[in-house]
């Protein structure tokens, strides 16, 4: 059977992009650009952008392109002992990553609802943990499911399966035309009425002053390493799989160029909203940024909500905020959702509408045990193992693997022989030693503190029995996976340089 491909380069732009840009654009990187000193901040990010998110996106959009495949199928092609690695990648991010993400979009979808009658009332605060997660005390203390949040997480399950069974150019590449679109028309009409705020220059000038004496404390690199390797996708096996969708002739630099150029951008603009609506928010209750600011979850559904309140139209200004949300996740969960069934079909050759379908219920009843009173607590744990174990796990491996045992140089020429832009032998230098560094640096740098105490003032048990266990049982599923035996001859093909 042959393989699917994007209709244009363009519509494979939309879909990566689209993969990239999600919650965290939204919510993170303004958050940790005013924490780690405002318009310096950029320096770091930047740094971290051009020597570790770009060459590694090259590096996954080439690997999927020249051994045309999944993330395991490319690794099965480079050693058969290495297959493993591939389906480690899929398997945390299907059974892991999406199952919490589509709860998050959940939230956001019922606060999109909620938004109209600010259903919040005058305590958002009070009202996102008490009355709405209704927060139990302890990850043990599971309680009921909430069904609100049951009832939107079954939408968004419905949507992603909607997408992935049509397939790559009738299901994500359409979506993503409709997607990415959408929501760049969103965050422009939000960052215009943000602007009009009165406050909103207090709060940009917070967002964007220049605090240069950050710069020499190494937690505000280490940080934007990181925001870069998790905003671009890096360690998901999706733009691997996205990859190996390219027509024969697809400049490969170009795309990561514009992938991670337009994520970044994105990032930095949709920043503005949130700190001009910060600033009025501390204009309007008589308070410093510092106090309104807070990181993440809090910003999103406390601070937010608190402000839309204040605003005139805010009931209106609030639903475009949380739609922005859900359409930036959709877009991201299509994409992991489509790493493992592009995974198995390369494998085991499957009814692509009958697997999505299978995983879209499994998907669905996985992630019931985050819509619980004890939800927002086994989210933390759970992401916390993945993205700072398993996503960085899979960084390093991926940099050994490719720059080690694979012919790197054979990988450049290749890329260079269709690309627009060349890469030169400093790309191996990063690929083989730079990256792999930065990552470790972060892993020991995780380690140390979660041997010191344990993760977020859980309980041993809680952090071992959720967090790590969770993650090694995907590894135990990534084994079993790689041994069992091809039911297609896909992975004794070679890559598309061998012609």
């Amino acid at each position: 059977m042959a393989r699917e491909q994007w209709k244009s380069q363009f519509g494979f732009l939309l879909a990566a992009v689209g993969s990239a840009i999600g919650l965290g654009n939204i919510w993170r990187f303004s958050y940790l650009a005013y924490e780690h000193g405002g318009g310096a901040f950029l320096i770091p990010y930047l740094a971290a952008l051009f020597t570790a998110g770009i060459p590694l996106l090259i590096l996954e959009y080439g690997i999927g392109h020249e051994r045309v495949g999944s993330a395991p199928l490319a690794y099965a092609k480079i050693s058969k002992r290495w297959e493993w690695l591939g389906w480690w990648a899929v398997l945390f991010v299907m059974f892991g990553i999406v199952l919490y993400y589509t709860v998050v979009i959940a939230w956001c979808l019922d606060y999109f609802l909620l938004s109209f009658s600010l259903g919040w009332g005058n305590d958002p605060n009070g009202f996102f943990f008490r009355e709405f997660l209704q927060v139990s005390g302890s990850p043990a203390e599971v309680g009921e499911i909430r069904t609100p949040i049951l009832a939107a997480l079954a939408v968004v399950w419905l949507i992603n399966w909607a997408v992935v069974y049509r397939g790559v150019q009738r299901g994500i590449e359409l979506a993503n035309r409709i997607f990415m679109p959408t929501l760049l028309l969103l965050i422009v009409v939000l960052v215009a009425w943000s602007f009009t705020l009165d406050g909103a220059g207090k709060g940009i000038a917070a967002y964007l002053k220049p605090d240069f004496s950050r710069l020499s404390d190494p937690k505000v690199w280490i940080d934007a390493y990181s925001q870069i390797f998790f905003t671009l996708s890096l360690g998901f096996g999706i733009m691997i799989a996205y990859a190996s969708y390219l027509p024969r002739k697809a400049d490969i630099t170009r795309n990561a160029l514009l992938t991670a150029l337009i994520n970044s951008g994105f990032s930095l603009f949709a920043g503005f909203a949130v700190f001009a609506v910060l600033g009025f928010m501390a204009q309007s209750q008589g308070k410093a940024i510092a106090d309104v600011a807070s990181e993440s979850i809090g910003l999103a559904f406390v601070a937010y909500p608190q402000a839309v309140s204040l605003m005139p139209g805010g009931n209106l200004f609030g639903a475009l905020f949380f739609l922005c949300l859900v359409v930036a996740g959709l877009s991201s969960a299509v994409s992991i959702i489509e790493a493992f069934v592009a995974a198995v079909v390369d494998k085991f050759g499957a009814s692509r509408q009958k697997l999505v379908t299978f995983l879209s219920i499994a998907g669905f009843l996985g992630a019931t045990v985050f819509t619980t009173r004890a939800g927002l607590l086994w989210l933390d744990i759970v992401d916390h193992f993945v993205t700072h174990y398993g996503l960085v796990l899979v960084g390093i491996l991926e940099c050994f693997v490719v720059g080690w045992l694979f012919n790197l140089p054979r990988l450049r020429r290749h890329i260079n022989r269709i690309s627009s832009v060349r890469l030169g032998a400093w790309w191996d230098f990063l690929i083989k030693l730079f990256v792999p560094g930065v990552l470790a640096v972060i892993l020991v740098g995780d380690l140390v503190n979660e041997f010191s105490k344990p993760y977020g003032g859980y309980g041993w048990t809680a952090v071992i029995l959720i967090g790590r266990d969770w993650l090694l049982l995907t590894l135990v599923g990534a084994f079993v996976l790689a041994c069992r035996p091809w039911r297609t001859g896909s992975h004794e093909e070679g890559g598309r340089s061998d012609d």
